[in-house]
């Protein structure tokens, strides 16, 4: 039996090789206040709830911002594992990814100059439930590496401009 996944993989491949100037997407958040430091971010048709511990000031409603980054990283590498096992012809079944990582808050909290105020590292485990052999787990895991989008953003700076409404 075939993956339902390799057929969309392909598809989406040669339809982006025939016409690149559909390749380019663009994506958009609204984020508001609700009280405090808890944000409602509008993502298409969703609404999703973003606060801080009561540690840093929040009211512990949801996430914090650096958790769902966290967990856009977990997500992405997962869905780009299925996608990419799919066109690959490799067997998996499901896939887990844990991450964790470190931050020092006298980056964010303007202690120190020169402490940066995002992640240090952030470190994890990825878990396949798959009958594919470790050399195709290990090809997977480099295909994933570099084509995973939420993991680009983290190893390369992107250029970001925010302006003043």
């Amino acid at each position: 039996m075939s993956d339902p996944y390799q057929s969309l993989f392909i598809a989406n491949q040669q339809a982006l090789a025939a016409q690149p100037e559909k390749a380019v997407v663009n994506f958009s958040v609204e984020s508001r206040g609700e009280d405090g430091l808890h944000r409602k971010v509008r993502i298409r048709e969703f609404t999703v709830d973003v606060d801080e511990p009561l540690g840093l000031g929040g009211s512990d409603k949801a996430a914090s911002p650096v958790e769902l980054a966290l967990a856009a990283l977990a997500t992405c590498q997962e869905i780009t594992y299925r996608l990419h096992a799919a066109a690959l012809g490799i067997p998996l079944r499901d896939v887990s990814v844990q991450l964790q990582g470190t931050l020092d808050l006298r980056g964010f909290f303007s202690v120190d100059p020169e402490v940066r105020p995002g992640f240090t590292d952030i470190q994890g485990t990825v878990k396949f439930d798959s009958s594919a052999s470790q050399d195709a787990l290990k090809a997977l895991k480099e295909s994933v590496d570099r084509h995973c989008p939420v993991l680009d953003l983290f190893r390369n700076p992107t250029p970001v401009s925010i302006a003043i409404a």
